[in-house]
């Protein structure tokens, strides 16, 4: 019985009832025709509980036949559009359960067992041919999930069934598959367009629900695996490293774990997720998981949610030894940055927030900021007398607006200011710095040239192009460019990138006088008049400033101004510096696979945003050629390995960013380490 009506899943509604009908009446007779008398089969009925007799079965399958008949088509030719396949509940699969054990336990003929199998073999036949017809159109017209309740007997559920090729000649459906794993339902999503029949109605059918292949369990582990790039046995790593040199080793993470928020202000471009690997209750567990099984020692998160930091993330960390630093965004944003680090490994020294936004300044108008760290390494004590450089950290998350690279630029150079003023040493050099962070600018873009290159001419460019490289504005008719000076100077800011209050210290215990500064009075009202006490000393005291020196008092004005001028330099010709020597931890392309790096995937298109600066040694080109990228090697601070990135075309294998197995719209960025350790 059961195989009789499962294969009959795709058929036009009529044939379909009339071949319940018939096989319900052959399993019935077949029953009857046993050679055990009539007393004794409606015996085995009744002693089952629960189950009806012969004769109220029959009544039942006939008034569900009489209220579907009236639900037919008026022309059986044409395929019914309401064909759907059934999945029988438990009180109609232990009536059809029935009348199949009771063949077997009233030792049924030979005869009749032949004349039951060679039915449902003409069943069988005459379902396959009509699969092979219609199962394309039907699958297709199929309406949303609905129930058909019969009278005194248990509803028959009546489910969209699922577009997969493993399941086109199958009946049996497994529902539980969607209820226990969202994570697998979600890459059912995903599946290519190869397995949607390119075969579709003319007209859709209303009210009609989009059906989804069978999920099945995806390897993910597998499609988004990273490898780790081991950069210590390198010979020119080797080379920087002496045989007598130590190393404090440490790992640093960058993460942008996409605030819940954020999530729901922005569900459009999330439409490729499941509902379920959205929401933060799965999000949470897949972040943490992560994190500790790449178990970094500094930890710098982008899109860190107010709530959730302090009431899930900070009390985790600190359970996994973190001490933690949170910076909220300005004004009414709800995410922020924050660092961790552990505290057996690290000392704070110094922290630094740093609000990009300024009243009155449309260039730094946005609610972005940043956090600047110094870290005192912590050595084991049987390393005895040795000591070890602090680290700068730094962490941020740039403005995302495309058009508005002007604000991103500044943005950035009120970062680097501040690393400046907390990484510069006393006698003016730089201890080693790491800037994490999500930039929102693609590689050889012009910030990230400026950030690696050390400079930048900013004069006359595109707003849209000299950041973030994201999308191309070029059509537009009046593009905003950039003018010099990019910022006022009341911001206090120079173009290299510095404080002016922390541009030339003051040696402390003495008055500093410059040379501008006393030549403000050389031809001053009081150094043109001649003292009466002075004694008058041929070829000493008897000079006199010469009368048309006062045509100079223009000159001294301007020189009154020099020092609150000075800081523009190269600024009013749109040229801005910094000199803190950085390069990026990874190289942007994938040269085994022959594609660039992506660390996010916005609405389907992989591209790389986020990034680990860390310090470096420029050296010059041997070969002599005029190349704008600066190079660099490996000084105090050394990079021993990091974790792989991945292409496009592998996230698209597994449906994108976020998915159930990264839940974040971003890739986890990883990097080691190695810090010289001297001796005292």
């Amino acid at each position: 019985m059961i195989g009789t009506v499962l294969c009959y899943v795709l058929l036009p509604a009529a044939r379909l009832l009339q071949a319940l009908r018939d096989a319900f009446s052959t399993c019935q007779k077949n029953v009857l025709l046993a050679k055990s008398p009539s007393t004794q089969i409606e015996g085995v009925f009744a002693a089952t509980t629960g189950r009806s007799v012969p004769e109220e079965q029959e009544a039942l399958l006939q008034q569900w036949l009489k209220e579907e008949v009236g639900n037919l088509p008026a022309s059986e030719s044409v395929p019914a559009a309401r064909k759907v396949s059934v999945t029988l509940t438990s009180a109609w699969l232990e009536g059809s359960e029935l009348l199949m054990t009771s063949l077997s336990d009233l030792n049924t003929p030979p005869e009749v067992t032949q004349c039951a199998d060679q039915q449902l073999s003409e069943l069988n036949t005459l379902a396959s041919s009509e699969l092979q017809d219609h199962a394309v159109t039907e699958l297709a017209r199929l309406p949303a999930e609905e129930t058909v309740t019969v009278a005194g007997s248990a509803p028959w559920a009546a489910l969209v069934p699922q577009a997969d090729h493993q399941t086109a000649g199958c009946a049996g459906i497994n529902v539980e598959v969607l209820n226990d794993d969202p994570a697998v339902l979600a890459w059912s999503l995903a599946c290519d367009a190869e397995t949607v029949p390119p075969v579709l109605p003319a007209q859709p059918i209303q009210d009609a629900v989009p059906f989804y292949p069978v999920p099945t369990e995806v390897p993910y582990h597998e499609i988004l695996w990273r490898d780790w790039e081991d950069l210590s046995v390198q010979p020119c790593v080797l080379e920087q490293v002496s045989k007598n040199t130590s190393l404090f080793e440490f790992r640093v993470m960058s993460y942008n774990i996409l605030a819940q928020d954020l999530v729901e202000q922005g569900i459009d471009l999330y439409v490729h997720c499941h509902p379920d690997i959205l929401s933060w209750n799965y999000r949470l567990p897949n972040l943490l998981q992560e994190i500790q099984h790449w178990d970094p020692d500094v930890l710098c998160l982008q899109e860190v949610q107010e709530n959730h930091y302090w009431e899930q993330l900070e009390p985790t960390f600190k359970e996994m030894g973190f001490a933690c630093f949170y910076k909220r965004r300005t004004g009414t944003k709800t995410d922020g940055c924050a660092v961790c680090y552990k505290h057996s490994r690290f000392q704070l020294i110094s922290l630094s927030p740093v609000e990009y936004f300024r009243p009155g300044l449309d260039v730094l108008n946005r609610d972005n900021v940043g956090l600047v760290l110094l870290l005192q390494p912590v050595l084991p004590e049987d390393l005895g007398l040795k000591a070890v450089s602090p680290l700068c950290v730094a962490n941020t998350h740039v403005l995302f607006n495309p058009r508005r690279g002007d604000i991103k630029l500044a943005q950035v150079a009120l970062l680097l200011a501040e690393i400046d003023k907390i990484a510069r040493t006393t006698e003016g050099s730089y201890y080693p710095v790491i800037l994490c962070g999500d930039l929102n600018s693609v590689p050889d873009s012009p910030l990230y040239k400026f950030i690696r290159n050390g400079e930048l001419s900013y004069h006359g460019m595109p707003a849209w192009k000299v950041v973030s490289g994201q999308e191309n504005f070029s059509q537009q008719l009046y593009p905003r460019k950039l003018q010099a000076p990019l910022w006022p100077s009341s911001l206090g800011v120079t173009d290299k990138c510095q404080y002016v209050a922390l541009c030339r210290p003051k040696k402390l215990g003495r008055r500093e006088y410059s040379r501008d500064f006393l030549l403000q009075f050389r031809f001053c009202d009081v150094a043109c008049e001649r003292p009466p006490q002075l004694v008058l000393l041929e070829g000493v005291t008897d000079a006199k400033p010469v009368a048309s020196a006062r045509e100079h008092s223009a000159v001294t004005a301007v020189l009154k101004r020099h020092n609150s001028l000075s800081f523009l330099g190269k600024q009013c010709s749109g040229v801005i510096q910094h000199s803190l020597n950085l390069t990026s931890v990874y190289s942007h392309f994938l040269p085994h696979r022959g594609r660039p790096e992506v660390t996010t995937m916005p609405m389907g298109l992989g591209a790389t945003v986020d990034y680990i600066f860390y310090s470096a040694e420029p050296v010059e080109d041997k070969a002599g050629e005029c190349s704008s990228r600066r190079l660099y090697k490996d000084g105090a601070l050394k990079l021993l390995g990091r974790l792989s990135l991945l292409s496009e075309d592998v996230l698209l294998m597994a449906n994108g960013l976020p998915n159930p197995f990264c839940s974040s719209d971003h890739l986890c960025l990883l990097a080691s380490f190695g810090l010289e350790i001297s001796s005292l």
